[in-house]
């Protein structure tokens, strides 16, 4: 029977159950994912807060799974002192004393990285309620970056009607939520990350790299052709066998007979199924022109390069929504064990 890329994420997420932290556990609409995910078996939730508030929310929404939930009142927790020193044993070089960590634990957000940081749990969403900086701060701070990354991006899943294009009309594309203006080395970071997030969340067997740009091999030069040229030689680098071209324009990497033409030779023209973009703003003006345009459905941001999963919700997000994210977390924290 036929998955769609949503329900094979839905069903690698159920098959190897992680531990996934919901801070922000007295807003409504995450209380009910939360709900739907523990009904579903998709994923060990754990909730930070009052279990007397979290019921009665649960109670007031008709939720009838929230018991299932591992809930953590980090003012009566028998770790909340461990998670304390954790915290002031990893900041106090720059400056934090054993007084502010205390005092920091008592956000969620920082309270779930810490649960993450010392193996208690696999990845953490927030962001219904808080900000991209108060989401990514902590996780920055307590988790950080994966071994050889040094700057986080955001990856977006792009599903398009038009199945010639990617893994059936799936494609992955990064840059589109966090570097605003990437260095050479900083993309190439991003080029692997986004192409790991092409294995872990989509399924990819293998990603096939789109260095993008305005040139495709020297037809153009300028010095932000020569910033992807040198990205992606970094990329290979860092990552030897990753399946990897630049520069291309975006028709050399999708249309074969145009890769065919333009970039002859080259193992990526015409058959790339991960974009990397120069810069952000190309990224997400990028990414909102072909759903508005072509009728893509556009899953994410998904945070990419944290040593453990941490992602970002819109404070416009749906129930669906955090669901979703839910089950692309937990497949992101399989791949980082």
């Amino acid at each position: 029977m036929y998955m769609t890329l949503m329900e094979q994420i839905i069903a690698r997420a159920k098959s190897c159950k992680q531990r996934i932290v919901l801070p922000e556990s007295l807003e409504e609409r995450t209380l009910t994912a939360a709900d739907k995910a523990l009904a579903d078996d998709l994923a060990d939730i754990i909730l930070i807060g009052s279990e007397k508030e979290i019921f009665a929310l649960a109670e007031k929404l008709g939720l009838k799974n929230i018991g299932k939930a591992h809930i953590i009142d980090p003012a009566t927790y028998e770790k909340t002192e461990t998670y304390v020193q954790l915290l002031y044993n990893l900041r106090k070089n720059k400056g934090m004393t054993e007084e502010e960590a205390r005092e920091k634990v008592k956000d969620p957000l920082y309270y779930g990285c810490l649960i993450i940081k010392n193996g208690d749990a696999d990845g953490q969403i927030s962001g219904a309620l808080s900000t991209t900086g108060d989401t990514l701060r902590p996780a920055l701070q307590i988790i950080k970056c994966a071994p050889g990354v040094s700057c986080v991006s955001g990856a977006m899943l792009m599903i398009t009607p038009a199945k010639q294009y990617g893994e059936d009309g799936v494609l992955v594309m990064g840059d589109v939520a966090v570097t605003p203006m990437p260095d050479a080395n900083q993309l190439a970071q991003i080029a692997v990350c986004t192409a790991q997030t092409a294995r872990s969340v989509a399924g990819f067997k293998e990603p096939r790299v789109a260095m993008l740009s305005f040139s495709t091999k020297g037809s153009a030069s300028h010095e932000v052709v020569d910033k992807v040229v040198e990205a992606t030689k970094k990329a290979q680098e860092m990552e030897p066998t990753l399946q990897i071209d630049g520069e291309l324009q975006a028709d050399a990497a999708l249309v074969p007979s145009v890769g065919a033409k333009k970039a002859p030779g080259s193992h990526i023209a015409g058959k790339a199924n991960v974009l990397v973009v120069p810069c952000l703003e190309v990224g997400n003006i990028g990414y909102k022109l072909v759903q508005r345009l072509a009728g893509a459905e556009a899953i994410g941001p998904i945070l990419q390069g944290i040593a453990r999963p941490v992602n970002d919700l819109s404070r416009g997000c749906s129930v669906d929504d955090i669901y979703k994210m839910i089950a692309i977390t937990s497949c992101q924290a399989q791949d980082a064990k």
